[in-house]
C-alpha cells in the first residue's frame, strides 16, 4: 500500500470512529487496530489524535472544495454560477455534519480547531468568487467596484449561515427549489446591474 493510501486509509477510519464515538472517546489505539496497522505505522503520520482530527476536517473540506470547483466550471451564466455555489456550500457543510455523526458536536465544540484548518478553504473559495464576480462584471451581468471585497462579504455572509441552515432554521418547511428565486433576488440585488 503506497504512502498517501495508508495515511489516507488511518484518516477514513480515524474519521468514522470519530463519527462513532466522537473525538475524545476515541484513542490513538482504537484507530490503529481498526485500520488494521500497528501503533508505529499510525505515529509515522500523525504526532498525535489532534493532528489526525486536522487532517479529517482538510478531507472534509477538500470534498466541499472539489464540488466548488464542479459548480464553478459549469458552462452557465455567471450570476446562475452565483446561486449554485451558495446552494452546494450550504448543501455541503450540512450533509458533512449529518454524515459525521458525533463529530459534528466537535466541530462546534471546538470552532476554533476547524478555523484553524479552515483557512485554506476559506481563501480558496474567496478566490473562487472573486473568479465568477469577474467573469460576469466583464460580461456585464454585475455591476461591482471591488470584486474582491465583494468575494470576501459573500463567503462569510454563507459561512454566517451554515449553522441555521443545518439546523433547518432557515425556510423551514420550503424546498431549496421554493426558495431560490427569493435568494436569487436578494443576491442580484446587491451585485447589481443584471442582464435579465
Amino acid at each position: 500500500m503506497s504512502i498517501s493510501k495508508t495515511r489516507q486509509k488511518l484518516v477514513d477510519v480515524a474519521r468514522q470512529l470519530f463519527a462513532k464515538n466522537g473525538m475524545e472517546n476515541t484513542t490513538m489505539n482504537d484507530i490503529a487496530l481498526a485500520s488494521g496497522k500497528g501503533r508505529r505505522t499510525l505515529y509515522t503520520y500523525f504526532k498525535s489524535k489532534e493532528d489526525i482530527y486536522y487532517a479529517v476536517i482538510e478531507g472534509e473540506l477538500e470534498r466541499l472544495s472539489d464540488k466548488l470547483d464542479e459548480v464553478a466550471a459549469r458552462k452557465i451564466r455567471p450570476q446562475e454560477k452565483v446561486i449554485e455555489l451558495i446552494y452546494t456550500h450550504l448543501n455541503m457543510i450540512r450533509e458533512t455534519v449529518v454524515r459525521n455523526g458525533n463529530l459534528r458536536a466537535e466541530f462546534f465544540r471546538n470552532i476554533w480547531m476547524v478555523e484553524k484548518v479552515r483557512k485554506n478553504f476559506d481563501n480558496a473559495e474567496i478566490e473562487l468568487f472573486s473568479k465568477v464576480f469577474r467573469e460576469g462584471k466583464e460580461d456585464g451581468e454585475f455591476d461591482i467596484d471591488n470584486v474582491d471585497l465583494v468575494a470576501g462579504i459573500t463567503h462569510y455572509c454563507i459561512k454566517g449561515l451554515e449553522v441555521p441552515y443545518i439546523y433547518g432554521r432557515i425556510a423551514h418547511g420550503l424546498s431549496e427549489e421554493a426558495t431560490k428565486p427569493q435568494v436569487a433576488k436578494f443576491v442580484y440585488g446587491a451585485l447589481g446591474n443584471i442582464k435579465k
